[in-house]
């Protein structure tokens, strides 16, 4: 059977997605790219998608120096039936670093089901960022999502992910530099110039050939490939970035899935070990170790060092329950924390973990005050980042008092002095992309992370990428 341009266009992005670009496809300055950013590293985001209600996430355990801070919360989160307090004497608090909220002095805790995070902050592995947000927070799920990913708190209709902005700059669409363990590319990587591979797992991550005539599948790709070079080799920009898209599409098609295989035939006890999670985090997070083993052991044409990934259920409206198991909450921390864990100990056994840094967000976090039996929309919650950072507690609780609360929620300030001043959202990428990603401050503010204006104690006026986690 033939295969026409038309669909030649269409199969070469249903693999990789985000392609065609300015030019650098076919540069010899391409592969430089990597080693003058990233480096020999990784960047990992983990969505929670829904909005995880962060204040029985990271828990005040006590009243601190200033204000009554437990005594807000117990105010908020009701015991008995229905209610979603986590009771003092129940919260993981690490028995051998500080978790000290830096505002209040007040002592902080886990959620219960948080078991695995507790485990690697004690090891000095977490960095809690508390208190994240930006200006005018949205409510919609939609909007805050486009906002976070998008890192565009103005609503400026940008079409680029924080990350996609720092890719599009960097990589051209010969290469694949992200992969998603989803069906879309995600909004922190979107842009129109480098190529993001979008898998359910690496095993099924193969061009979409007719499966009803697999015998062909061997002339059509010889086909496409035959396309793709002479796209390239046209002269035109359009078509060679299409071609260079389509050839590292196939190439990855190829190259891909051998590595399920090479992973759980040389890894066997950390593959059993995510399948005893049985979590789809874990799924997810175990493909992408697949592909960083894949990297680490030389495997041509693996070289994607930035991941995403998105676990969901974290719109608690309704039955979110007590910080037992069974429970709707504690069971999705209960996920996150164990999967997590699991994914750091595979990783320092590959004698990576010092290369890894993984970033945990949702697009907004619950109202202060529950409602019969949940959390409805809120705005600012935690942050975290583990791997190879400075574990600690970084940023300030936010204000829980009932008189603080803007129609329920907390309210965002950057101002001076403020023991419950937010961390802008954009603060911690810039402190990602500064710290990790060796991108230029200015170069940051200049083309990824612009500047508020407006009044400097509500608004992002003032930059702060050097955020201690990294």
């Amino acid at each position: 059977m033939g295969i026409t341009r038309r669909q030649f266009l269409g199969r070469s992005g249903a693999a990789a997605g985000g392609f065609l670009g300015a030019s650098l496809f076919g540069s010899p300055f391409a592969a430089r790219a990597l080693a003058e950013s990233l480096g020999d590293r990784y960047l990992v985001v983990l969505f929670l998608d829904g909005g995880n209600d962060g204040l029985n996430t990271i828990i005040p355990a006590e009243n601190g120096s200033i204000g009554s801070f437990r005594t807000h919360y117990e105010a908020a989160r009701v015991s008995g039936g229905g209610g979603l307090r986590v009771a003092a004497n129940q919260l993981l608090t690490p028995s051998t670093v500080s978790m000290i909220d830096p505002g209040t002095g007040g002592q902080l805790g886990f959620h219960p089901g948080l078991q695995g995070l507790r485990n690697l902050y004690e090891q000095g592995h977490v960095a809690v960022v508390q208190n994240c947000g930006y200006p005018n927070a949205n409510l919609s799920h939609e909007e805050s999502r486009r906002i976070w990913e998008y890192a565009d708190p103005r609503r400026t209709g940008v079409t680029s992910g924080w990350i996609g902005r720092h890719l599009a700059a960097n990589f051209g669409p010969a290469e694949i530099p992200g992969v998603a363990v989803r069906g879309s590319v995600p909004g922190e990587f979107a842009q129109t110039a480098t190529s993001i591979l979008t898998i359910s797992s690496v095993s099924s991550a193969r061009f979409p050939f007719d499966s009803s005539y697999g015998s062909d599948s061997p002339f059509r790709r010889n086909a496409l490939m035959a396309l793709a070079e002479a796209a390239l080799a046209s002269g035109q920009p359009t078509l060679g970035q299409v071609g260079a898209a389509g050839r590292s599409t196939l190439l990855a098609s190829q190259s891909y899935p051998p590595l399920d295989d090479l992973y759980e035939d040389e890894r066997p006890s950390f593959d059993a070990m995510y399948d005893g999670l049985g979590t789809s985090t874990a799924h997810d997070l175990r493909e992408i170790a697949k592909v960083i083993y894949g990297v680490e052991s030389g495997v041509e044409n693996i070289e994607a060092r930035y991941f995403e990934l998105q676990s969901g259920g974290y719109d608690t409206h309704s039955d979110q329950g007590l910080p037992q198991p069974g429970n709707r909450h504690y069971d999705l921390h209960r996920q996150i924390g164990d999967a997590i864990e699991t994914f750091y100990a595979d990783c320092t056994d590959m004698g990576v973990a010092d290369k890894v840094c993984l970033v945990v967000w949702s697009e907004f976090s619950r109202r202060i005050l529950q409602n019969d039996s949940g959390t409805d929309h809120g705005t600012q919650g935690p942050m975290f980042v583990v791997g190879a950072v400075n574990g600690g507690v970084y940023g300030n609780h936010p204000d829980i008092d009932g008189d603080a609360l803007d129609d329920g929620n907390t309210r965002y300030s950057q101002e001076t002095g403020n023991p419950h001043r937010s961390t802008d959202i954009r603060d911690v990428y810039g402190t990602i992309l500064k710290h990790w990603v060796n991108v230029p401050h200015q170069t940051i503010l200049s083309s990824i992370l612009p500047r508020d204006a407006g009044d400097p104690a509500d608004f992002w006026t003032q930059e702060n990428f050097d955020i201690g986690f990294l």
